[in-house]
């Protein structure tokens, strides 16, 4: 099992920036892949940025492309999002998802953290 614990969510104006951050623990070798995804109140749950390994490649949805970057800390466990110049539509509640897999489904969840955008 890999146990997943978001943080860093909070409240930040319009234009501001933010980092979140996943920390990962247990059978993390396991993992090929992390990802973000957020959802907001009475929306469904949407892809936001992935990570794969071992080269560390990306993808980012194409609403957040140019404004967010995801990295990992290998050595630490933890994936971060870097979220900048946001707007009123990025507030919602921000999940990390870790896959045993290449492509395919994710199998780890955490249990999400809120980033709200006052504008």
């Amino acid at each position: 099992q890999v146990q997943l614990v978001e943080s860093g969510g909070e409240l930040v104006q319009a234009g501001g920036s933010l980092r979140i951050s996943c920390a990962a623990s247990g059978r993390t070798f396991e993992i090929y892949r992390m990802g973000w995804f957020r959802q907001a109140p009475g929306k469904e749950r949407e892809f936001v940025a992935r990570i794969s390994w071992p080269d560390s490649s990306t993808v980012y949805a194409d609403s957040v492309k140019g404004r967010f970057t995801i990295s990992r800390d290998v050595a630490n466990n933890m994936l971060y999002l870097q979220m900048n110049s946001l707007k009123s539509d990025d507030a919602a509640t921000y999940y990390c998802a870790a896959s045993k897999s290449r492509t395919g489904r994710y199998d780890f969840w955490g249990q999400g953290t809120q980033v709200t955008v006052s504008s």
